[in-house]
């Protein structure tokens, strides 16, 4: 997809946390921000989406007492409305469904077609602009199901991606099975984990699954071009997701969770110091972005904290908006938002601190 022009288009900044969602208002020039929120306060917010069609924004939310529910808005977070019949397990599949991590709508041609990705994972599609929601159970029943482990975050399906060429092709990531691709529409799948390592889950390394995905994006640019932040690496893909190759080289460290990339192809992620220590590498705030398909990296840190910031970014807690140039957008785990209007040469934060943030969007209408 191309960069959208600078004209009167609005932007809305959809920021999801654990006690929450708050959104930041601002126009195509993004100098002056308006905060409103707290929305469904005292919900975990993990997933959140703005629908450019008809103005309206779907949360996946979650609390302790009521479980896992999908949630939408028309007038920006005034009111919101439950979705009656949205993703559920069958007593019958055995499985709990604890939240949902992803909202993802379906390809340009099938403008009433909504994915979910949920966590126990499993794949959920609309097709009725989500009023109703079934099971794509051809993943969750995939041969390999009985192999499949949590990672620390849970088992959850936290990556949908459907080709922009292709209405057929899927590919989702669950941490900690693996990527998995559809070519006909989500009934059937297969692995797609070659050359990448296996994480300890108690599982022989030679298995299909047990590969620890934090997160995945697709090349805007190049048909079947991948790119993931893995548990231990930074892989990329020429082929549909068929074999990855390493792209960590000139990187602080191999562990991280966030990656986003831009309509211009620019792509970005978050360094963290180890799995162990889940703090940006000596406390120093640096993204790392890649203009040239991850053969190089550069540092970015011009307006970030200069004194020591021991912060974390989620997986889900990055986001890129297609103008030109791109703006960029990040929250910690200290509830900081910070974005770049130029595509990651200068950054700011915005005003507030906020929960935990799980997830950030930026939705032009």
């Amino acid at each position: 997809m191309p960069p959208v022009p600078n004209d009167a288009s609005k932007l809305v900044l959809l920021i999801g946390t654990v006690k929450g969602a708050f959104f930041y208002h601002t126009d195509a020039d993004r100098q002056q921000w308006k905060l409103t929120g707290p929305h469904l306060a005292g919900w975990e917010v993990y997933s959140l989406c703005g629908d450019s069609r008809n103005g309206r924004i779907i949360a996946g939310t979650c609390s302790y007492t009521y479980g896992a529910t999908l949630r939408t808005t028309r007038d920006l977070g005034a009111t919101w409305e439950e979705v009656d019949r949205g993703p559920a397990y069958t007593a019958e599949s055995g499985f709990k469904l604890n939240r949902i991590w992803q909202i993802s709508p379906g390809h340009a041609s099938q403008p009433g077609t909504w994915y979910a990705g949920v966590e126990e994972a499993g794949l959920f599609v609309s097709r009725d602009d989500g009023r109703t929601w079934a099971e794509l159970d051809g993943l969750t029943r995939h041969p390999t199901r009985p192999q499949w482990f949590p990672g620390n975050g849970g088992m959850c399906l936290h990556t949908i991606l459907v080709d922009p060429g292709n209405p057929q092709r899927l590919w989702v990531a669950a941490s900690a099975i693996g990527v998995f691709r559809s070519d006909d529409g989500g009934l059937s799948w297969k692995t797609c984990n070659r050359n990448l390592p296996s994480v300890p889950t108690g599982l022989p390394a030679e298995t299909e699954v047990s590969r620890c995905v934090h997160k995945m994006v697709l090349d805007p640019h190049r048909p079947g071009v991948l790119y993931q932040q893995f548990h231990g690496g930074v892989f990329k893909s020429e082929d549909a997701g068929e074999s990855w190759q390493s792209i960590a080289d000139g990187l602080p460290s191999n562990f991280g969770f966030p990656m986003t990339v831009t309509a211009n192809g620019d792509l970005f992620i978050v360094p963290l110091q180890s799995d162990e220590q889940r703090f940006v590498p000596d406390g120093a705030l640096k993204i790392y972005r890649s203009r040239d398909r991850g053969r190089t990296w550069r540092a970015l840190a011009k307006g970030l904290p200069r004194q020591p910031h021991f912060v974390g970014v989620l997986r889900d807690a990055m986001a890129a908006d297609p103008l030109d140039p791109a703006g960029v957008y990040f929250g910690t785990t200290m509830g900081e938002v910070y974005y770049s209007a130029d595509a990651g040469e200068n950054w700011h934060r915005l005003p507030g601190q906020f929960p935990r943030i799980t997830t950030i969007k930026a939705w032009l209408t």
